[in-house]
Formats: structure tokens, C-alpha cells, sequence
């Protein structure tokens, strides 16, 4: 399974996001910051069709919302 998560750098919740992955001690989301790259903010655009963050792509899919983008780390731990 593919995980990326879309973040911006200021964004109170990406950073709830993140720190969930941290607390699980995640190695398998990529982080794709859209404000350090133009390549990652055209992607979140393209495939999810909107510019909002934290946007968890799982397998190519969107799952916006940090709650829940959180509830979906929870019951699908890293294997």
C-alpha cells in the first residue's frame, strides 16, 4: 500500500497529522510538502482536485480531513 500525505508547513492540521505518524512510529507515509514544492501542490491538485491539506493518498486516492486521516492511521497500522 502507498501512503503519501500532502502537508503545508504552517498547517495546525497536518501537524496533528504528522505527529500522529510520529507517535506511531510510522515509516511508510511519504511526506509531500505542497509549500516546498510546485511539483507536489500540481499533483494534490491534479489527482484530488482541490488544494487542501493534510490529504492522506492511499493508493492514489484522497482522504482529507485530519480527523479523519488520524482514524484511518489507527485502524490501519503499519504491517
Amino acid at each position: 500500500m502507498k501512503l503519501e500525505l500532502f502537508v503545508g508547513t504552517t498547517c495546525p492540521y497536518c501537524h496533528l497529522v504528522q505527529k500522529e505518524i510520529e507517535k506511531q512510529g510510522r515509516t511508510d507515509v511519504e511526506i509531500c510538502n505542497i509549500d516546498l514544492s510546485a511539483e507536489n501542490q500540481k499533483r494534490l491538485v491534479e489527482v484530488g482536485g482541490k488544494r487542501q491539506v493534510p490529504c492522506l493518498f492511499i493508493d492514489g486516492s484522497p482522504l482529507y480531513e485530519s480527523q479523519d486521516i488520524v482514524k484511518w492511521l489507527r485502524k490501519n497500522p503499519q504491517q
